[in-house]
């Protein structure tokens, strides 16, 4: 066994635990504030768009 080989385990089982880890942390949003939080962002996104930026000139 190579020590990439060792390498790739370790970090798999570490994968594993990190993973198990966040499940047991993770909080489910109720699905009215989710929606609301994604509305909320897409209507952020528009007003940047929306925005003119004025143009930068850059000195010579």
């Amino acid at each position: 066994m190579s020590f990439s080989d060792v390498h790739l385990q370790l970090h798999s089982i570490r994968a594993t635990e990190l993973h198990a880890e966040a499940t047991a942390y993770r909080r489910p949003l109720r699905p009215q504030l989710r929606l609301r939080l994604g509305w909320l962002l897409v209507e952020l996104g528009l007003r940047l768009v929306e925005q003119p930026r004025p143009a930068r000139i850059r000195p010579v």
